[in-house]
Formats: structure tokens, C-alpha cells, sequence
């Protein structure tokens, strides 16, 4: 018996893929299936997760429906693997918060946050929320440094815990032991595969969509979107790195590294997200969970909020819609920390943990093969 009826239905379909395997040169979902002959749980929760949805075997097959078999892979996986988000996140008591209303909560966290930022400096120093702030001593005269670092420092290592718990549980769930991740081979072939999206081509032609005609706009829309989220996070390293070590306090000019890596980087959380939504919005119903349609697009959103406010407070820092900027920025920076385990951005974690499982399996049936032709 499986946990869900999503679960039942994967088993169905692989067992019926099985014994077909037109597919199995597509992606890495169909050779993985072919090393089982049955499929717990966790096998279907690390296939499903392993699937990078690219609709290829849904057009290929010849048991899609209406046959009456009603084979439609990406959908049931994509289902399953939706549900692992909320199966394996951590506290238990955070796991359906953002499942069906994901964007309306997390456009309400982001408000919130700005409206209670908004208050406190009006409250406190009422001149400072629209001077002109040029000088360092002004760009904090909203929010002091080391309280800015503490709030978002703790909210962050929250989001860090939760998401290591989250993924503590799936790799137990899958059953593969902890010496896996020791595997030098495995964990730089799974990261090879991640960060080129090896397996979003369809099998080389690329993403199906709704005209049936393969692109790869959504590989080049989700390295806009991953890349730029990495170059941010870059740019606030350095930042860190600067006050801290250096003693070297923003704002920091157009020039310099923090300054540059940001704006390279908010350009991509512009496009990438951007083109997502609409490639999203645009794609074949029939390979989409709709269920869970909330929750993708408030990643979405908080990503393309989180860099549009943030190029807009570049921009605009000498002005005196600074304040308000600031403000709403770290609302959706803030947003955006908070719902990081219960939300999309989950999916990244996981599938490069399952194709670090699928890199271990297919060396170990690689050496096999070796051994047997010796």
C-alpha cells in the first residue's frame, strides 16, 4: 500500500514503463526506473524528484491518453513530487502553509514586514524615512546594521536548518546511506548535471510546450533564475565580508564587486522568474500539477520582487524614496527566507540529492557490467 494516491498511480505507470522502455533514452528518470522491478515510496518519491518535467516521454509514448491506459509520467510525478515538498518539510506545524495559497501568504509576510518597518521609523525618527540618504551614517539611519544583520542573520539560518532537516528526511525516505554523500565521483557528476540541467532537453530536442514544438527557453530561464539568485547571494557575502573585515560600510559605488554582482544578479531574478511564470502559464495542462500552482508562483514571485525592489533601491538610494524602498526590499528579502523550505526552491535540493543517488547507481552498474565482460 502506498501513502497517497498519487504514490499508487506512479507505481502503475512505471511498472507499465517498465515493460515498454521506448523512453529510457529521454532523461534519467527511465534508467533509474530500469534498475527496480518494484517501487516503494521512497523509490517514487526519488523518480519523481529525479524528473526534471520536461514533457518529452508524455508526447513520445504511445499509452498516453486516450489510450486506455492513460499513461502521463510528468504529470503523476510532478504530483508526487509536490507532495514530497510537504511530506518531508520541517517543523511539521509549517508544512501546509504554503501549499495551496503560497503567494497570497507570501506577499502577506513581505508586507507586513515593510509595513512594520514603515511604522517603526516613522514612530522613531520621522524625518529619516524620505531624506536623501548619501552617507553611510544615513543609509542605516532606518535600520541600524547589526540589527538588520541579526534579524535577517537569525530568520536566514532558520530557512539554512529547516531546508538541511528537509532534505535529512528525503535522503532517508530514498534509503541511501549516508557514505553516498562521502563519494567524491557521485556528488561532482550529480553537480555537473545540476548546473547545466542536463536532463531539461527532452533527450536533446529540448522542453515540450504548448505548441508541441521543443525549446530551450525554460533550461535558459531557470540558469537566469538559479545564477542570479547565486550572484546575489554573492554580492551580500562580499558586502559581509567588507563591514566586517575590511570596515568598509555601505552604500558601496556603482563600481565596486557588491554593487556589480547585484545588479548582474537582480537582472537574472528579473528575467529568469519572469519567463518561468510565463512559460508556466503557456504549457500544456496536461503535464502540470495544478494543485499546487500557489506555491510555484509565489517562488516565482518572491524572487522577481526580491530583484526588482532590490534594483529599484540601487537605483534610487540617493533619493528620497530610499526609505520606503528599503523597507519594502527587506520585506520580500525577508519573505523570501521564510518560505525558502516550504516552497519551489526545495526542488533544487532534492533533485541534485537524487541525481546523486543516480550517479552512485549508474557506476555501480557501469563496474557490474565491466566485471562481468572480465
Amino acid at each position: 500500500m502506498h501513502r497517497t494516491d498519487a504514490l499508487a498511480e506512479a507505481d502503475r505507470l512505471m511498472t507499465v514503463c517498465n515493460s515498454c522502455r521506448y523512453c529510457e533514452g529521454l532523461c534519467a528518470v527511465f534508467p533509474a526506473m530500469e534498475m527496480r522491478r518494484d517501487f516503494q515510496d521512497g523509490d517514487l518519491n526519488y523518480l519523481a524528484n529525479l524528473c526534471h518535467s520536461c514533457g518529452a516521454c508524455y508526447y513520445d509514448c504511445q499509452f498516453s491518453p486516450p489510450h486506455e491506459f492513460a499513461v502521463n509520467v510528468p504529470k503523476v510525478l510532478a504530483e508526487v513530487r509536490n507532495q514530497s515538498y510537504e511530506q518531508y518539510a520541517w517543523p511539521q506545524a509549517f508544512r501546509r502553509v504554503f501549499a495551496r495559497h503560497g503567494l497570497v501568504a507570501a506577499l502577506l509576510v513581505a508586507l507586513s514586514v515593510a509595513l512594520f518597518l514603515i511604522g517603526l521609523v516613522a514612530w522613531n525618527a520621522p524625518g529619516a524615512l524620505f531624506a536623501a540618504h548619501l552617507t553611510d551614517e544615513n543609509f542605516y539611519a532606518l535600520m541600524p546594521h547589526n540589527a538588520m544583520a541579526l534579524l535577517f542573520g537569525t530568520v536566514f539560518l532558520f530557512a539554512i536548518f529547516a531546508l538541511g532537516m528537509g532534505a535529512r528526511n528525503f535522503w532517508r525516505d530514498i534509503g541511501e546511506p549516508a557514505a553516498t554523500l562521502a563519494q567524491p565521483a557521485a556528488l561532482g557528476r550529480a553537480a555537473h548535471d545540476a548546473g547545466t540541467l542536463r536532463y531539461l532537453d527532452g533527450g536533446g530536442e529540448g522542453c515540450m510546450n504548448e505548441d508541441e514544438a521543443p525549446t530551450d527557453r525554460r533550461r535558459i530561464y531557470h540558469h537566469l533564475t538559479f545564477y542570479g539568485f547565486m550572484l546575489c547571494f554573492a554580492a551580500t557575502s562580499v558586502a559581509t565580508l567588507y563591514h566586517y573585515v575590511f570596515g568598509r560600510v555601505a552604500p558601496y559605488p556603482w563600481w565596486d564587486v557588491p554593487v556589480i554582482l547585484g545588479t548582474l544578479g537582480g537582472i537574472g531574478l528579473l528575467i529568469g522568474p519572469a519567463g518561468l511564470l510565463a512559460a508556466k502559464l503557456r504549457r500544456d495542462e496536461a503535464l502540470q500539477d495544478g494543485s499546487r500552482f500557489g506555491m510555484d508562483t509565489a517562488f516565482l514571485a518572491m524572487l522577481f520582487l526580491t530583484g526588482l525592489t532590490g534594483l529599484l533601491l540601487l537605483f534610487l538610494r540617493a533619493t528620497p524614496a530610499m526609505g520606503v524602498l528599503l523597507a519594502v526590499h527587506l520585506g520580500f528579502v525577508l519573505a523570501l527566507f521564510l518560505t525558502l523550505p516550504y516552497g519551489k526552491f526545495v526542488h533544487g535540493i532534492y533533485r541534485y540529492l537524487a541525481l546523486v543517488r543516480y550517479a552512485r547507481e549508474r557506476k555501480a552498474l557501469e563496474q557490474e557490467a565491466a566485471d562481468a565482460e572480465a
